[in-house]
């Protein structure tokens, strides 16, 4: 049994994107748009991992798995920002992260 078609999955992957990029786009949140961040990331390595089993090579899952090494190390400095704000008893909205400013 073959499975799904790569149309299949790309149009997952251009969900997920959509999806993510609009949560940064309309969220205030700094935690919101992190995990949106981390949704459009997952969406291009679901691409690339589509790409890579239609071509019948692992170019596009390595690429993948060093995209998700790079994204981990991403949201734990995100995550210890957002820790730190909170900290400081600081406004979390985005619109108000000069502050952080030294």
């Amino acid at each position: 049994m073959p499975g799904p078609g790569i149309a299949a999955y790309l149009g997952i992957a251009t969900f997920l994107f959509v999806t993510g990029a609009v949560g940064v786009l309309l969220r205030r949140s700094p935690l919101i748009v992190l995990l949106s961040l981390e949704i459009m990331l997952n969406g291009a390595n679901l691409a690339l991992i589509a790409f890579a089993r239609h071509w019948g090579n692992g170019d596009g899952q390595i690429f993948a798995i060093s995209v998700m090494a790079v994204a981990a190390a991403e949201v734990v400095i995100g995550l210890g920002l957002i820790v730190a704000m909170a900290r400081k008893n600081l406004d979390l909205d985005v619109d108000d992260l000069s502050s952080l400013k030294g």
